[in-house]
């Protein structure tokens, strides 16, 4: 941090506004993920207003993820170019920009433009500085305490965007939640003087590595759509992929590409900087321990975290029968003691370092997920939910009281946006694997349980095994017991036999939705693994600068 920079934060201080940049980063941070929380929720009412089909929603929301995530390298590196506060502002016109366009778009091709391209542009300007701009305005504990908030927030947004989505949806209309995100960043632009100045440049200005850039973005582009597509397109065997690969499907080959560029973009790294130019990833800051693991364990925390909520809410909308609104009500408990727990950051940092912090954060996350297990039934014990739901946002909370700060803390003041650019990939990575990963082994589990449950009924006749058997060959979707029992009327199965049918759905459902679970679990089990190299200091008592 330089000496003009640190004189802005004292002078913050002594006039009484110290929290205030917070407020604004916290913000951003929040509106970010609330964003696509609540373009989930409201998919129903979309392919509606827009005379379409759930695929095509489904793609748009896709095209804004990779956007998001094959940009934020880049977003960062420029924050180094032209200043980060800046490119914080800029992005937050560009969110804005988008969002209007969202707000009042008459077409599919105009939301895809204004929600998943403009505004998924403006995500990856503004995450990466947000992330810098924590570290060089506050230090020590308050740093630890703004990281807290930070992250805390993350997790609000999740949880509270489908109770806000649905309600807003369900009673109003969804584009009030676009119009509403135009005033709040018009606000934050407003009071943006409350984020001190960037400190001055010493050096020549970097300039952009043009082929380094083309090169990430092709790169990480491709491994998130193979990723995110692999639900629909199937990873081998095909499902409905747009073309085969040698009878296969092209999810192996979409992401092996992407790996091959991500290899040739590190290729390019290397050779700029042995040529003395500027590279738009040292790789060289991938060598500290500490930042490895950190951004290891980010992008596990974000792989469970939206694991589970991709297969929550369909134990509680599917399986349960409630509406947006009434699930988001129940994942209430997490936003808010992730949220307090988040902050708990300088206070668990007197007593204990990040590694020790992090490795009970894994411990409370599997008591929770072991808790969850225990309440997938058919009828759901909405107190035990409550608190099972309530300990996986302590968990969660205690994860993101540590990483942001330990990922920043790692390195020095030049390398922070940078960093934050790899921040903010490896958790778009983390979310794109918990929904792509989790969602492919729930609906396998579904499909191997449910030929399990007809196979084993003697009530169930030969022909009508074979019936569900070509149906399961078609592909198999997560839907209601009810349409289960339609499609079996429709098919004219016998009453009696229709009733063997749903029953045994209804198990099969249950017990995919626990292996889904589980397999969190497992993940949740292998972090301990990464976190070997966190820092056993205290950050929160040093002065890291």
């Amino acid at each position: 941090m330089g000496a003009s920079d640190r004189g802005d934060v004292r002078e913050a201080s002594r006039a009484g506004g110290h929290w205030r940049a917070l407020v604004v980063l916290g913000t951003a941070q929040f509106l970010m993920v609330l964003d696509t929380s609540v373009m989930n929720v409201s998919i129903s009412q979309l392919v509606k207003d827009f005379h379409t089909e759930v695929t095509a929603i489904q793609a748009v929301i896709t095209l804004y993820t990779l956007v998001m995530a094959a940009f934020m390298i880049t977003g960062g590196k420029l924050g180094d170019m032209i200043g980060r506060r800046r490119v914080f502002a800029v992005g937050l016109v560009v969110y804005g920009t988008g969002s209007l366009i969202t707000s009042v778009a008459p077409t599919l091709a105009v939301l895809a433009v204004g929600w998943s391209v403009i505004e998924g542009l403006g995500a990856a300007l503004v995450l990466p500085a947000l992330a810098a701009l924590v570290a060089g305005t506050y230090r020590g504990r308050d740093r630890a305490v703004a990281y807290g908030v930070v992250g805390g927030l993350a997790g609000a947004g999740i949880a509270v965007g489908p109770l806000l989505g649905g309600w807003v949806t369900t009673y109003l209309t969804w584009r009030l939640v676009f119009a509403g995100e135009v005033v709040v960043v018009v606000a934050m632009l407003a009071v943006l003087r409350w984020i001190p100045q960037d400190p001055p440049r010493t050096g020549p200005r970097p300039r952009l590595d043009t082929v380094g850039a083309l090169l990430s973005v092709a790169g990480l582009a491709l491994v998130v759509l193979g990723v995110l597509q692999s639900g629909s397109w199937g990873w081998l065997r095909p499902r409905n992929p747009p073309f085969t690969i040698f009878g296969f499907s092209p999810t192996v080959f979409v992401i092996a590409a992407g790996c091959v560029l991500l290899f040739l973009f590190r290729a390019w790294e290397r050779h700029e900087e042995e040529h003395g130019a500027t590279p738009l990833v040292r790789f060289a800051v991938l060598r500290v321990p500490p930042l490895r693991s950190g951004l290891a364990m980010l992008l596990a925390q974000n792989l469970i975290l939206l694991g589970l909520f991709f297969t929550i809410p369909l134990y509680l909308q599917v399986v349960q029968g409630f509406d947006a609104f009434q699930t988001g009500l129940r994942l209430l408990p997490v936003s808010a003691t992730m949220l307090v727990s988040a902050m708990s950051g300088p206070l668990l940092g007197r007593f204990a370092a990040p590694r020790t912090v992090v490795r009970i954060a894994l411990l409370v996350l599997l008591i929770a997920i072991v808790w969850l297990l225990g309440t997938v039934q058919p009828r759901i014990d909405d107190v035990s939910f409550a608190f099972a739901m309530a300990f996986l946002g302590l968990g969660m909370g205690l994860l993101a009281s540590q990483l942001g700060n330990v990922v920043q803390s790692s390195v020095e003041e030049s390398a922070r946006s940078e960093v934050g650019g790899l921040q903010y990939t490896a958790q778009n990575l983390g979310s794109s694997l918990g929904t792509a990963l989790i969602g492919s082994l729930l609906i396998g589990a579904l499909a191997a349980a449910f030929t399990t449950q007809i196979e084993g009924d003697p009530a169930i006749s030969a022909a009508t095994r074979q019936q569900a058997g070509i149906a399961l060959e078609a592909g198999i979707s997560f839907v209601s017991a009810n349409q289960v029992r339609a499609g079996a009327e429709k098919a004219g199965v016998p009453a009696a036999e229709t009733d063997a049918v749903v029953h045994a759905y209804s198990q099969a459902q249950l017990n995919a939705l626990k292996a889904a679970i589980l397999a969190t679990g497992v993940i949740t089990l292998a972090g301990f693994a990464f976190t070997r190299h966190l820092p056993t200091d205290r950050l929160a008592a040093k002065d890291p600068g």
